[in-house]
């Protein structure tokens, strides 16, 4: 790779772009960088981009991450050009991660596990581009039956069922890592890993089986909520803006990873239930069901490494991080009533 010449701002690559966090990066992102977002809309939505599409510092790229890419051949890119500037950064949050559409996609959750993984980090190598891989808190299993209130550590070394039916996401996760370890060593990267637990707000997906959402849309319908399991049902819920401020500070950091970003805090899902229902202003019911693939009370994070290294906390409250998601669903879901 020639020596790169930065015209006015870096040029950087978004995979996964149009899905829910992959689009908020993006916002932040276009503020400063000129931002090519990638996605096949297989999970990710267009909606979450059609903001951006008409700003000159960001590009939107319809492409498989599973096949190789060849930016500096797409005419759309010729403004940023990358012929001569390159691109600087990579953020890898491609992986088709529809709860409803899972079992159906398996295939295409391990080639974005794997494939799609190489793909980047061969663009990384050849532009010689800081890059940072998504992770997940699944890579560590499920919680501690004997101590479900144990918050994991980085170091810790999970324990994943890879032949379970969720096992192409979970085992995907911790293959994904181990391309980036080994990529990191063999050829000098500054590859980086963000283990991210579970993360709520605007743009979640309504309709998809997915918990957050789905309480929210159904209060506003005034339809039943069903948690999955029982009363002692819990959960950690960090906002995704406060993502977007871990994610910032850890690419600013001399830190390759893994580093755990989420909330630390347990919170009854019955408890978070109603918070929607009153926030809401519903007077739905709570109904127990039985258990769920996807409906799974994640480990619990120890964020003692990003409160020490990167100076990072969650900050936005849980009271407002639903009213500010069910606002957005709200508005959403007047948008197509209207259309």
């Amino acid at each position: 790779m020639k020596k790169q010449i930065i015209f006015d701002k870096k040029n950087v690559v978004v995979a996964g772009g149009a899905g829910f966090i992959g689009s908020h990066l993006c916002d932040y992102l276009v503020k400063s960088c000129k931002v090519i977002c990638i996605d096949n809309f297989v999970s990710g939505s267009e909606r979450n981009i059609d903001h951006l599409l008409s700003n000159p510092n960001f590009i939107f790229i319809n492409h498989d991450m599973s096949k190789p890419i060849d930016l500096e051949s797409i005419e759309a890119l010729k403004p940023f050009k990358i012929e001569f500037q390159g691109v600087q950064e990579i953020y890898n949050l491609a992986c088709p991660m529809s709860v409803r559409r899972f079992l159906e996609n398996r295939l295409a959750i391990l080639l974005a596990s794997s494939y799609a993984v190489k793909n980047l980090l061969d663009l990384s190598i050849k532009y010689e581009a800081k890059f940072l891989h998504f992770s997940s808190s699944v890579v560590y299993g499920p919680r501690k039956e004997d101590n479900p209130n144990y918050k994991v550590k980085e170091t810790d070394i999970g324990r994943v069922d890879n032949l379970s039916e969720r096992g192409a996401y979970d085992e995907g996760k911790r293959f994904a890592e181990t391309m980036v370890f080994n990529y990191r060593s063999m050829y000098n990267l500054d590859a980086r890993i963000v283990r991210l637990f579970r993360i709520y707000g605007p743009r979640m997906e309504a309709g998809d089986d997915q918990m957050i959402p789905d309480f929210i849309d159904n209060a506003l319908e005034g339809k039943d909520l069903y948690i999955s399991g029982d009363e002692d049902f819990s959960s950690s819920f960090c906002y995704i803006s406060d993502v977007i401020d871990a994610i910032s500070k850890f690419m600013n950091s001399n830190l390759t990873g893994p580093i755990n970003i989420g909330s630390d805090v347990d919170v009854k899902m019955i408890d978070f239930v109603k918070m929607i229902i009153k926030e809401a202003g519903s007077d739905s019911n709570i109904v127990f069901e039985e258990r769920k693939l996807f409906y799974s009370q994640l480990i619990l994070p120890d964020i003692h490494k990003a409160r020490n290294q990167l100076s990072w906390m969650p900050v936005v409250t849980l009271e407002n991080g639903i009213k500010k998601t069910v606002f957005d669903i709200k508005a959403h879901k007047k948008l197509k009533k209207s259309e």
